[in-house]
C-alpha cells in the first residue's frame, strides 16, 4: 500500500477545490491501506487575508512563510511513495518543488487540477501577484507528472499535450456524507432563485440581471439569493446575500428552488467543471446553466435541468421553473440521478484509487 503527500495550497478544509477534488476521498484512501499527509503552502493567518484587498505586506511575509514551509515538504517527500500536487505547489515562480520533487527525488507526482490555470486569471485583489505568476509552469509539470488527474475533458486535452498519462478525474459530490438531502419542491414558502459562488465568478452574473429585473418588473414574487464570499453590487431588489458558511452550506442550498449557473464562452470557462450546477443537482435542485465547457456534458435540457443559451432561455426556463412545482420536482429527481450514477464519489472512487495504483 502507498503512502501519499498531498502538496495543496490552502490549509486543509478551506478551499472548494481540494474539499472536493480528494479531501472528501482520503477516508476512502485509508480504508483501501494507504497512508497520507495533507500539507499547505499558506498558513491559516495568510489564508485569511489572502482574497481581501490590501494587507500587501502581510501577504508577501505570508507567502515568504510558505516558501519556507514547502522546502520543508519536499525534504520530507522523501519517506513518500506519491505525491499529490494541487494546482501547484508553489503559487509564484517557476516550479522549482516540482523540479525538486521529480528530478532529484524521482518521486511519483500526481498533478491534479480543475481550472485552465495556463490562464492568466488573477483578481484585482491580488495585483500585486499578478507579474509574478508562472502560468507556463503548468505545461512543464503535465510532462513531469506520473499521471495528470484534470477536471474535465477541456483539462485532460491541454495536459494530453505534454503528456500521454492523463485522466479526466471529475469534480465530484459526496452525496452520502454531505450533500444527502433533497430538496421538496412542493413545499410552501417563498420562490428562490439562487446562485453560489467565489468573488471571482460573480462577474458571470451580469447577463441573467436583465431577465431577473423584467422578472421583478412584472410584479413576479421571488427572492434572488446569491451565496458568495463577498456581497454582490446588483441592481435587484430581490437580492438576498448570504455569507458563505460551510457549517450551513447545504442547509443554505437546500433553500433554493432553482440554481442558476451563468459563464461566458471562453477558454477560462472552458475549463470549468460545472461544480455550481452539480451542487444544486445533488440537492434536487434544478440547475439553469449557460452552454459552455462541461455544463452541456451535465446538464440535458428538459431532462434534468435546461441549457440557456440567450436572454430569451433564462427568461423561458425561468417562467415555467417558477410557475410549476411537478417540473421542479420531476427536473429535480433526475438531476440527482445523474449526480449519483455519474458525478459522486461512490460512483468515482475506483477512477480516484487508481491514480496511486502501483504500476
Amino acid at each position: 500500500m502507498a503512502r501519499i503527500l498531498f502538496l495543496t495550497p490552502y490549509p486543509a478544509g478551506r478551499a472548494p477545490s481540494q474539499r472536493f477534488r480528494f479531501e472528501q476521498y482520503l477516508g476512502i484512501l485509508t480504508g483501501h491501506g494507504h497512508q497520507y499527509r495533507e500539507v499547505s503552502f499558506l498558513d491559516e493567518a495568510t489564508w485569511g487575508i489572502l482574497y481581501r484587498p490590501g494587507h500587501a505586506g502581510a501577504k508577501v511575509a505570508g507567502i515568504l512563510r510558505g516558501f519556507g514551509r514547502r522546502l520543508g515538504h519536499v525534504w520530507a517527500a522523501r519517506g513518500y511513495d506519491f505525491v499529490f500536487v494541487h494546482r501547484e505547489a508553489a503559487p509564484l515562480g517557476p516550479p522549482v518543488f516540482e523540479w525538486l520533487l521529480v528530478r532529484v527525488l524521482k518521486k511519483r507526482l500526481i498533478y491534479d487540477f480543475d481550472d485552465a490555470i495556463w490562464l492568466a486569471n488573477t483578481s484585482e485583489a491580488n495585483q500585486l501577484a499578478a507579474g509574478l505568476k508562472w502560468h507556463q509552469k503548468v505545461g512543464q509539470i503535465c510532462g513531469w507528472a506520473h499521471k495528470n488527474s484534470c477536471g474535465n475533458a477541456f483539462l485532460a486535452a491541454y495536459a494530453r499535450r505534454f503528456n500521454p498519462r492523463t485522466v479526466v478525474n471529475p469534480t465530484t459530490i459526496d452525496t452520502t456524507g454531505l450533500h444527502n438531502q433533497v430538496r421538496d419542491q412542493a413545499a410552501p414558502g417563498r420562490l428562490v432563485i439562487g446562485w453560489t459562488g467565489t468573488h471571482s465568478t460573480l462577474k458571470y452574473l451580469a447577463q441573467v440581471v436583465p431577465v431577473l429585473a423584467k422578472l421583478e418588473a412584472e410584479g413576479l414574487d421571488f427572492e434572488f439569493r446569491v451565496i458568495s464570499n463577498q456581497p454582490p453590487d446588483l441592481p435587484l431588489q430581490s437580492l438576498v446575500y448570504l455569507p458563505w458558511r460551510k457549517d450551513t452550506e447545504i442547509a443554505d442550498l437546500l433553500g433554493f428552488h432553482v440554481g442558476l449557473m451563468p459563464l461566458e464562452d471562453d477558454a477560462w470557462a472552458q475549463g470549468k467543471c460545472a461544480f455550481k450546477a452539480l451542487q444544486y443537482m445533488a440537492l434536487g435542485v434544478p440547475p439553469l446553466v449557460s452552454p459552455v465547457g462541461m455544463n452541456t456534458e451535465v446538464v440535458q435540457h428538459g431532462h434534468n435541468g435546461f441549457v440557456c443559451a440567450t436572454p430569451t432561455d433564462w427568461e423561458t426556463g425561468l417562467r415555467q421553473l417558477l410557475a410549476d412545482p411537478a417540473l421542479r420536482q420531476h427536473l429535480g429527481r433526475a438531476a440527482r440521478a445523474t449526480v449519483e450514477a455519474r458525478y459522486s464519489v461512490t460512483a468515482n472512487a475506483p477512477n480516484f484509487l487508481a491514480l496511486f495504483a502501483e504500476e
